[in-house]
């Protein structure tokens, strides 16, 4: 039974979509005219042909997030055999320059091991966490709203400073939308965690 797409996330700094892309079929003519954050569940090659250009093949792997700019109309088709679930972040403002990432609890500063920085640029900021098998994160704080895409399942606990502790559990492929907060984190599961944390500057 195929796995039923998670709603799509809208709010006035983003947009979150699950693409599901079949193989060798042609999409219609179309533009973006935002900014994007393409995080792909599976691997694939997809051909991008702009209007009355010529085309161009994007070939990406499995659990690969890439930066997407604004384009204009052009057709796509995915020429590998598989379908590809594609999560599409439009990224809805331009970046402020007062919302920078540069507190001594930055999740990159505080576990360098387990948080790595994919990329950054006037709008976003990308970190892949990979957590092992029931490992501790030390308090750390995200200062920006944000949105998790989940790599694999999660079962998780947090701990904020006063003691709280809650737990949240998702499916791989699944997102959410996270305000800012500091907490400590831990992975309950029996394997490793992994998951693309897209960082709004806007």
């Amino acid at each position: 039974m195929a796995q039923t797409p998670p709603p799509p996330i809208d709010n006035d700094q983003a947009r979150l979509v699950a693409a599901r892309d079949q193989p060798h079929h042609k999409g219609p003519l179309h533009e973006h005219k935002l900014n994007r954050v393409m995080i792909y569940l599976d691997a694939g090659r997809q051909q991008i042909t702009p209007q009355g250009g010529k085309p161009e093949t994007l070939e990406f792997k499995a659990g690969e997030v890439k930066w997407s700019p604004a384009r204009g109309m052009h057709t796509t088709e995915l020429v590998t055999g598989k379908p590809v679930t594609i999560i599409e972040v439009e990224v809805k403002k331009d970046g402020d320059p007062g919302k920078t990432v540069n507190n001594a609890l930055d999740s990159l500063k505080v576990d360098p091991k387990d948080y790595k920085l994919e990329f950054e640029n006037s709008q976003v900021r990308v970190v892949r966490v990979k957590l092992a098998a029931g490992r501790k994160v030390p308090m750390h704080e995200h200062v920006l709203n944000r949105v998790v895409v989940y790599l694999t399942d999660q079962n998780g606990s947090m701990t904020t400073p006063d003691g709280q502790t809650t737990t949240a559990q998702h499916k791989a492929g699944e997102f959410s939308w996270g305000a800012p907060v500091k907490h400590m984190e831990q992975n309950n599961l029996d394997h490793a965690f992994e998951a693309i944390v897209v960082e709004f500057k806007n």
